[in-house]
């Protein structure tokens, strides 16, 4: 006697699973899907469900940067002692786990920042991340601020976020020509850059800017 086969229950639809299936496509396929109608019905979902979390294929892409950094941000924060950090301890071990991130998702990173010739267009889906970047360092400046008597002495909280930002950008940059094993290079420019930017807010910018400047220029050369 045949037994009636139990319809499959369908999958639910997440945000999380929105973005792991596109992300998977984008390397399946070396491509971004073409449509939203294609892409919902090859992955079991309805258009409507697809637009009840990402308003275009543009949203989704830069959502997926704003999880890295949100991701990276709370596992920094399950280190107990992180609360008790300085400042400048706080945003190495966000820019450590920051990469640690992008190398687990390396082959997505890279594929989203060649994908145009026109680097401009590569860097719009970064708009959430520079937000939220210069959130966390406006918070970590603000609390520095507090700490100094003399208006004088305090630095811009723009200027410092800011700062913040590109720095961002110059290591992502190092970071994707890096070819050293395990990408330690990119860890000692992690090292070297906030050490910098931190001493430029403290006043004593000499030793580790000229330090940072000898590594790089000694990378270049070997």
């Amino acid at each position: 006697m045949a037994t009636k086969k139990t319809p499959s229950k369908k999958k639910s639809i997440t945000r999380d699973t929105i973005i792991s299936a596109y992300m998977e496509y984008v390397l399946e396929n070396e491509q971004t899907p073409k449509s939203v109608y294609k892409f919902s019905k090859e992955h079991d979902m309805t258009e409507a469900e697809f637009y009840s979390f990402f308003g275009s294929f543009d949203g989704l892409r830069n959502e997926i940067w704003n999880t890295f950094f949100d991701h990276s941000l709370k596992l920094a924060h399950k280190d107990k002692n992180f609360e008790s950090f300085s400042n400048q301890e706080k945003m190495l071990t966000f820019f450590f786990t920051f990469f640690e991130m992008l190398t687990a998702n390396r082959s997505y990173v890279l594929f989203a920042l060649q994908e145009h010739k026109d680097i401009m267009k590569n860097l719009s889906q970064l708009k959430g991340l520079r937000s939220r970047v210069k959130e966390f360092a406006s918070g970590l400046i603000n609390e520095k601020n507090e700490e100094k008597n003399l208006k004088i002495l305090k630095q811009p909280v723009s200027v410092f976020s800011e700062g913040a930002w590109l720095q961002t950008l110059f290591i992502l940059k190092y970071w994707m020509e890096d070819n050293s094993a395990s990408f330690e290079k990119t860890d000692v420019v992690i090292e070297k850059s906030v050490r910098a930017i931190f001493d430029v807010f403290d006043n004593t910018p000499l030793e580790s800017v000229v330090d940072f400047g000898k590594f790089l220029w000694k990378d270049k050369m070997n």
